[in-house]
């Protein structure tokens, strides 16, 4: 364990990394920063830090950089994450509040981390699995087409036609609709397979083989594999930090570009807690030169999907861990609302 002194000489050159863009030499830490000691014994410390790889020469000047160990033991020992301001909090709420619809939400909440952290914001949309019903609304279309839409607690909406193996009436439809809605509104995705699978025995026999139609194309829905979407945006803002990655940008872009990869990085909704990812932690190699910022984000207290930004390993971690957590906050309030 590194003693209280050089981990203080360790925050200091990773703030001062951070603000400045230059390798911290001994002299300047000791001129910014009240460390109650000696330049000697700074240089010992930071001798000391770079022996145990927590920092780094980058090259022959007399300044050093954080490693991502370095980075790593800064975020472990961060004793708080930087709160954002009043007028911060209020424009980050009347900007989400304007929202009219789910992909309007994502779409604003994903321009908006972007803006906050400067960084590459990527947003999960609300996941199926991890969703309730809140209506099924069954519309005729032809005597033998209904349309099927399902409504999520979380505003997600998916529309499906079903084509019926024989006409349909209203009055069927009627019932259909609410027969559904008693078993399935406010329950779980996972249980309604259960919930409804004894439901065409309560229909005339010519009609059970549409009641099954129906349903199929339901439990579809539920079940659907493309569903984990994402939107990300900011990307232009790698450009500002181009002396970040070692030797191009490019393979920092093509993983971003890969929908797999944010997935896995951003890892799995359940754990809703801030997760950050510095550098070699990221499996991905494209992304090893980056460090990312997640948390989970959601109606009451369960996490339906993840948010978070990508950006260098030399990035604001108290800033941009509070702007994460603090949208995710606002975000899970408008689904609870919505």
């Amino acid at each position: 364990m590194l003693s209280e002194r050089r981990l203080q000489v360790l925050r200091a050159i990773v703030q001062d990394y951070v603000g400045t863009e230059e390798p911290v030499g001994s002299k300047a830490l000791t001129e910014r920063h009240n460390l109650g000691v000696s330049p000697a014994t700074v240089r010992n410390d930071m001798a000391a830090l770079e022996d145990e790889g927590y920092i780094a020469q980058p090259h022959t000047s007399a300044g050093r950089i954080p490693t991502d160990k370095g980075y790593r033991l800064f975020v472990d020992k961060l004793a708080e994450v930087k709160p954002l301001t009043a007028p911060e909090r209020r424009a980050i709420q009347n900007f989400l509040d304007g929202a009219v619809d789910l992909d309007d939400v994502v779409a604003r909440t994903v321009r908006l981390l972007a803006q906050l952290t400067r960084q590459v914001a990527v947003v999960q949309y609300p996941s199926l699995t991890r969703s309730t019903v809140r209506h099924v609304e069954l519309l005729s279309m032809a005597p033998a087409r209904v349309m099927l839409v399902l409504i999520t607690d979380t505003g997600r909406v998916e529309q499906r036609m079903v084509d019926c193996p024989a006409p349909f009436g209203e009055a069927s439809l009627a019932d259909l609709r609410a027969r559904l809605n008693s078993r399935v509104a406010g329950r779980r995705f996972t249980d309604v397979p259960q919930l409804v699978q004894d439901l065409p025995e309560a229909f005339e026999p010519e009609d059970r083989g549409t009641v099954q139609t129906v349903l199929s194309t339901l439990l579809e829905t539920l079940v659907e594999q493309t569903e984990e979407r994402l939107m990300i945006g900011g990307t232009a803002n790698l450009t500002r930090f181009g002396h970040d990655f070692p030797l191009t940008i490019r393979p920092v872009l093509e993983a971003l570009e890969e929908q797999v990869v944010l997935l896995k990085l951003l890892g799995e909704a359940k754990d809703s807690g801030m997760t950050v990812r510095i550098g070699h932690e990221n499996a991905h190699e494209g992304l090893n030169s980056t460090s990312v910022v997640s948390v989970g984000y959601g109606s009451g207290g369960e996490a339906v999907a993840k948010l978070g930004v990508v950006g260098p390993t030399r990035m604001d971690y108290p800033g941009t861990m509070g702007a994460v957590r603090a949208v995710a906050r606002y975000v899970g309030q408008i689904l609870a609302e919505s």
